[in-house]
């Protein structure tokens, strides 16, 4: 038996069927849901009436909290987690890593008497201070300038995490430097928040809504691959760089459209049932699971939540989903290209805002006489059209160059999806400054008697589109699979905030002048309608006929993340953060400076990895292979037996070897020209040396995959990752 073979029997046997037992316990998600979390249900139980009151109300209307209620909060806090097994208590904050940070401190004191007691005061829960000069900050802080604080989030509900081994409470904080410079993720996005909330309540008044308060929503949709852990730690460059830098293109991949939506296996349902529960506990609103496209490739979707939760559950989704994996054999991949030739993996972002009682992003039965929504809807639009380059630069990353502008992903092209019904609308009002009903069916039938007859929603759905209006919501396509979504519900408060602004100043004024609000509001949106509409696109976007059209049109393409990063700090948009207070022009210098660092790293270690597996695994194994057809065609000579194919085989194995090391020697020595001094330059490098390096190391390496027996080649192969269960 062959060492390949060996390796898919073993992935196969890493896991067996359990058996779950049906309970029929017809409460059992209401029952778990939340059980892990310090949420409503609990603080009602354990605080006094007056501060119970006083922590909603700033949960639901973002009022300030008086901090003499926070040594009680503390101390209710600390009982509940010390009845669910914690021992420990962290901060739990999202540095400039793309990832979360903690770390723990014991409930344990020790007093004079030498005796062990429980303690967790006020300013414990409201403020922690972790070293801040090893997280990354682009510069707001210096190596040697270590102090950093995190603040008590009381939006987000504080939560347990652990098993069997460690419990501890995580509390959701923010993350400032000693200046109070933001060195996380959630910060900017709770000032976009506000800043959306300020204008859109300002914006309300005018059609004379007094509403409370204003929260944009997300429901992030997570895709990700699973491989058995067999073949992981097999894989060099899965460890280390979260994709495969090698692998032949197998026989099968996708083309059969087989797998997406279809039955889920046993050892993944299980696996994502797990997950499903876990999250469930943290009271993470999970909704949907099923089979992805490529084979191998799963996703999980929430209901909608209030932003910052949301982000929050987002880190802890794709926590939970890495952390379940290794229970049944697996691993989870998030990185947005784990393998080439196949679909990459995004997070589809949806997104809408509005008040407790009403979606600003539903247009209702009659959207061409809604006119709220159409303002709403009409300023989001102005808002894409107008920042196109930061929506870009906000879902940039050396791992989602792999996707965007694939056959399987929106382009680096930024455009709207409305939908016909929608279209037609604005069309209207752009040409007669006003809107009519335009002609739908309202319901779609079957032609089976059995069938019911279905309602038929104001437009269908455009898969290719980066910026989609699904119904009720925009669904931003673009954010790859491994990202925070913080920087892109940032950007997307923030953008729509300044549109919102502008145009409640146009209608202000004009009302105040005596003007009808509704006449003011189609001449509006009449003249503003020509300044956007370009973007507006409901075609195949993944044809090259768009990308030509869209270049006609004067719509960006970087095509690139080192093309598309320094948009992120341009003057035009540091004014726009500026302005509505989301972040200092030295804040976003940080991230675009944190942000282009990473791109450099990353590619770094790809490049160093793929340099080291060519010449350490595949190049010895083709020489071993070399050597054996050198041998056979001696012992052949010997017995006077023709060897013309051994013949075509060794000049065929040597070729590849001499392109090999040619490919390798050349990838060695632009991975050790780094590029310069400046990380601006460096970047640059990468991506026009190093990747193309990597490139031909790789096509010289996959040729000698579909040559070399499987005995000998030393990488698990596309095949048994990919279909494997």
């Amino acid at each position: 038996m062959t060492q390949k073979r060996f390796d898919s029997v073993s992935a196969v046997n890493t896991w067996s069927g359990r058996s779950e037992s049906r309970s029929g316990d017809r409460d059992l998600l209401s029952r778990i849901f939340g059980e892990d979390t310090f949420g409503v249900k609990e603080m009602r139980a354990r605080l006094p009436d007056n501060v119970f009151k006083q922590l909603f109300s700033t949960i639901e209307h973002a009022e300030r909290l008086d901090v003499k209620s926070a040594d009680t909060i503390a101390a209710a806090m600390k009982d509940w987690a010390l009845s669910r097994g914690a021992t420990h208590y962290t901060h739990w904050f999202q540095p400039l890593t793309g990832s979360t940070a903690e770390k723990h401190d014991s409930f344990l004191k020790v007093d004079r008497d030498g005796r062990a007691i429980t303690e967790f005061g006020g300013d414990e829960l409201v403020q922690g201070e972790p070293d801040a000069s090893s997280f990354p900050s682009g510069g707001l802080r210096a190596t040697f300038e270590a102090r950093g604080y995190t603040a008590w989030d009381p939006t987000s509900p504080a939560f347990i995490l652990g098993g069997e081994s460690a419990t501890y409470l995580c509390i959701p904080t923010a993350f400032s430097s000693w200046a109070g410079e933001s060195l996380d993720a959630k910060i900017p996005l709770l000032r976009s928040m506000d800043a959306l909330d300020r204008v859109t309540r300002r914006a309300l008044k005018i059609f004379g809504v007094e509403a409370g308060r204003v929260t944009a929503s997300l429901g992030p949709e997570q895709e990700f691959f699973l491989v058995d852990r067999e073949f992981y730690y097999r894989r060099p460059d899965l460890m280390t760089c979260g994709r495969s830098l090698f692998g032949a293109k197998p026989p099968r991949g996708q083309e059969l459209d087989d797998h997406y939506f279809g039955s889920i296996h046993d050892r993944v349902m299980a696996y994502v049932q797990s997950v499903e529960m876990d999250l469930y506990r943290l009271g993470v609103p999970m909704k949907t699971r099923h089979n992805e496209v490529a084979p191998g490739q799963y996703e999980v979707a929430p209901v909608y939540e209030n932003a910052n939760v949301a982000s929050d559950h987002q880190q802890l989704t794709m926590r939970i989903l890495e952390r379940n994996a290794r229970d049944y054999g697996l691993v989870c991949l998030l990185h947005e290209k784990p393998f080439q030739g196949i679909n990459g993996s995004g997070k589809h972002l949806n997104w809408s805002f509005g008040t407790a009682d009403r979606n600003l992003m539903d247009p209702g039965d009659t959207p061409h006489d809604n006119l709220m929504f159409l303002f709403f809807c009409t300023a989001v639009m102005s808002a894409v059209e107008k920042h196109q380059d930061l929506l870009l630069a906000c879902v940039s990353s050396a791992g989602n160059d792999h996707r965007l502008g694939a056959n399987e992903a929106p382009p680096s092209i930024i455009s709207v999806f409305l939908g016909d019904q929608l279209q037609g609308i604005f069309q209207q009002i752009e040409e007669s400054g006003s809107a009519e009903e335009t002609e739908r069916k309202d319901l779609l039938a079957l032609g089976v008697s059995v069938l019911p007859d279905l309602p038929r929603h104001f437009g269908d759905r455009n898969r290719t589109s980066p910026f989609a209006f699904t119904g009720n919501k925009f669904e931003f396509r673009a954010v790859g699979s491994s990202a925070s979504i913080s920087l892109p519900a940032t950007v997307l408060n923030t953008i729509v905030a300044e549109s919102i602004d502008l145009w409640a100043d146009v209608l202000e004024a004009v009302v105040e002048a005596g003007a009808s609000l509704e006449t003011a509001l189609w001449k509006l949106l009449s003249n503003e309608i020509p300044s956007f509409k370009r973007i507006i696109f409901n075609g195949d976007n993944y044809a090259p006929e768009w990308v030509e059209e869209a270049e006609r049109r004067g719509l960006l393409n970087t095509g690139n993340t080192v093309q598309a990063l320094p948009a992120l700090a341009s003057t035009k948009n540091q004014r726009l953060f500026d302005k509505y207070g989301v972040m200092t022009p030295r804040e976003l210098e940080a991230r675009l400076e944190v942000l282009t660092e990473q791109y450099f790293i990353k590619i770094n270690i790809e490049g160093e990895t793929a340099a080291h597996m060519a010449r350490c695994l595949i190049l010895p194994a083709a020489v071993t292979y070399l050597n054996q057809l050198v041998s056979a065609r001696g012992g052949t000579q010997a017995a006077e037996v023709g060897t013309s194919g051994l013949d075509s085989n060794i000049e065929r194995v040597s070729g590849l070897i001499d392109e090999l090391t040619a490919a390798l020697d050349e990838l060695d020595a632009q991975n050790e020209e780094l590029g310069g001094e400046e990380v601006s330059s460096k970047v640059v490098h990468m991506r026009n040396n190093v990747i193309p390096a990597m490139n031909a190391v790789r096509e010289v390496a996959d040729r000698m995959e579909k040559v070399i027996p499987d005995d000998l080649w030393p990488l698990p192969n596309y095949r048994d990752m990919l279909f494997v269960r």
